[in-house]
């Protein structure tokens, strides 16, 4: 799976992956980023089927969440 998104300007981004529950279940970046687009590949051969959350926050007090759902 493959998660893009667009930066405003340079910044500070994490971006995490949850279960249901809440659970983060993977960290996909912790980092500075530049300004732009971005994509970020996700390998969720590990997880089981069902629904999983993403959420991006930057420092600059942007953030996104989406539900994604993983079926095998």
């Amino acid at each position: 799976t493959v998660i893009s998104y667009t930066l405003k300007s340079s910044t500070n981004v994490t971006l995490n992956v949850y279960d249901i529950t809440g659970r983060r279940v993977a960290s996909l970046v912790n980092g500075r980023q530049a300004a732009g687009a971005q994509e970020v590949s996700f390998n969720a051969s590990s997880l089981a089927s069902g629904v999983y959350i993403y959420r991006l926050q930057t420092t600059d007090g942007a953030s996104l969440t989406k539900k994604m759902v993983l079926v095998k």
